[in-house]
């Protein structure tokens, strides 16, 4: 608990700065309702003691129900304000993150647990109403109140506040060193229920694979000892919830109760009026009350904390990037348009692409619009990672352009249309995958895409589940190739994609199939769209303008050399 609330909230949730205004309004009115509620309680008991008018009384009484009616109608608006405030927050930071993600790019998503972000921007930031709601306005409560009712108590009695005050700093004191064991029992919950989600989800993407080689039960057994886990460790947290609220309320009870014995001793030795002592006894409790609901909320929200700590651990990392123009995805030895200079197509010259401590081997092509280029090699020579280096996701040194302009500068969604190895099919219907992107699509231009990848047998309208479930692997390949040459043709802000660049197409067609793409591959390129394919099949060659071979040659990195990740 050293940072009660953490300052990146203020920055990355906009939401919140007017939010903590109105907190300190209402936490002063609050304030000044509890001190009139004791006061108007005492002087009803004193004059019913003293036998005053009934009339009198009665107004007192009334008084006194207008402010409980008050603090009610205040401990409304801080709710409501709270949850307001909440669900903006939750939608700015989650809305945030994914900005920040896409900054970051697929280089940095590759080397996280995606199943762990997912939770994190989900349940997590779910998690952020109960700080929101309860947490937050608690703590802005306390430190308004609190010392609001220590002085009015010091005004009627300095003995009783000085008592509070010598006592007071003892819950903080609790709650830091109770707080420090919540977060760390909370932390350790929450990084084993981003486990617990990153193993099932790998669990059922990889079923199939563990079926066939009768692992799935080792499996079902690891997920079941990760949630036997998170259970122990979710009532390891809960135990520590309720030490620590009956830690801080036997503190303030003791501390109430001192302050109720000095004022007892006083009054029977007639030192203190009992409308002071009366008024000062009901306003004791109220000083402790919201320092120890403070310790109680932080509990409530813990969950809420650990998953904003991550989030901004994102937008930390997003924000340390380079601004948006200079966020390269690997450095260049050439100023201006580099060496393609006004050679049309892509130009690349002396890229290498780093690989965890290594650089691969380096690389020169050209794809030419009209043209084909098969970029061959052994397997692991790093031919994928040259797309992933393209298109931004992953780290590499040297240069490449396209149509003269080096593309660091350039969307790789404006000049590449590009299908992978992995389908990465959504959940929706066909054509929505096939048209992914575009803001209108072109319905013709769909069944045409999946003529051209030869998926005419797959209808436009079928729906697909999550990671596009309900297609084989074949039929999900060709609709993947059918949404890059959707992108290609597809022209809807005036640029179009040009350049086609295609990752093992047809690694599971049949031969015949083959041959119908490789024709379809060969007609874009003949209407003037430059294609860059990596194929392991002989057939390829036949189509093939251009071969560019990489070796499985390795550097190391030097470490004094900085590259861009």
């Amino acid at each position: 608990m050293a940072r009660p609330v953490d300052p990146r909230l203020l920055r990355y949730a906009a939401a919140s700065r007017p939010f903590f205004a109105l907190l300190v309004l209402i936490g002063f009115a609050q304030a000044v309702v509890v001190v009139a509620f004791a006061w108007l309680l005492t002087q009803a008991i004193v004059g019913a003691i003293d036998g005053m008018p009934p009339a009198e009384l009665a107004g007192i009484l009334t008084a006194l129900v207008a402010v409980v009616a008050l603090r009610a109608a205040l401990a409304w608006v801080r709710e409501a304000a709270a949850a307001r405030a909440a669900a903006r927050a939750q939608s700015e930071l989650r809305a945030a993150v994914l900005a920040a993600i896409d900054r970051l790019g697929p280089g940095w998503l590759a080397g996280r647990n995606t199943a762990r972000l997912a939770v994190t921007a989900g349940r997590g930031l779910e998690a952020m109403e109960a700080y929101f709601g309860r947490y937050l306005p608690q703590l802005v409560l306390t430190a308004v109140a609190t010392p609001l009712l220590v002085a009015v108590m010091w005004w009627q009695d300095w003995v009783s506040a000085l008592t509070v005050a010598l006592t007071l700093p003892l819950i903080p004191l609790f709650m830091v060193l109770i707080g420090l064991a919540t977060r760390s029992v909370q932390k350790r919950q929450w990084d084993t229920l981003g486990r617990l989600a990153a193993r099932f989800a790998d669990t059922v993407r990889g079923l199939g694979t563990l079926k066939l080689y009768q692992r799935q039960d080792r499996a079902v057994s690891s997920i079941g000892e990760t949630t036997a886990r998170y259970r122990r460790e979710t009532m390891t947290v809960l135990r520590v919830s309720f030490l620590s609220g009956f830690a801080l309320e036997f503190l303030a009870s003791i501390a109430v109760a001192i302050v109720a014995v000095s004022i007892g001793f006083r009054l029977l030795d007639g030192a203190l009026p009992l409308a002071v002592g009366l008024f000062v006894l009901l306003l004791a409790p109220e000083a402790y009350l919201p320092l120890r609901q403070v310790g109680v909320q932080f509990h409530a929200a813990a969950e809420g904390v650990a998953a904003t700590e991550e989030v901004f651990d994102v937008l930390d990392a997003a924000g340390d990037t380079a601004p948006a123009g200079d966020d390269r995805p690997f450095p260049s030895d050439a100023a201006g348009q580099g060496p393609g200079g006004g050679e049309e197509g892509l130009v690349v010259e002396g890229l290498r692409v780093r690989r965890g401590d290594v650089f691969l081997a380096a690389v020169d092509l050209t794809a030419a619009p009209g043209t084909v280029t098969l970029l061959t090699g052994p397997s692991g020579a790093g031919k994928s990672s040259l797309f992933a280096a393209l298109r931004g996701a992953a780290a590499a040194e040297g240069t490449a352009t396209w149509q003269g302009r080096d593309v660091r500068a350039l969307s790789p969604a404006d000049w590449l249309a590009w299908a992978g190895q992995d389908a990465g099919l959504l959940h929706g219907s066909v054509a929505d995958n096939v048209a992914l992107g575009d803001p209108d699509p072109d319905e013709a231009l769909v069944r045409r895409a999946l003529h051209l990848a030869c998926a005419d047998g797959v209808s436009p309208d079928t729906g697909l589940g999550v990671r596009g479930a309900g297609l084989s692997g074949g039929q999900a390949q060709r609709v993947a190739v059918a949404r890059a040459f959707y992108r290609l043709l597809r022209d809807p802000a005036g640029r179009g994609a040009r350049l086609l660049a295609l990752d093992e197409p047809s690694a599971a067609l049949d031969a015949d199939t083959e041959e119908r793409l490789w024709r379809s591959v060969r007609i874009l390129a003949d209407e003037g769209a430059a294609v860059l394919l990596i194929s392991h099949r002989a057939s390829a060659r036949r189509i093939a303008d251009r071969i560019a071979s990489m070796t499985a040659e390795t550097i190391p990195v030097p470490e004094a050399r900085h590259v861009a990740a």
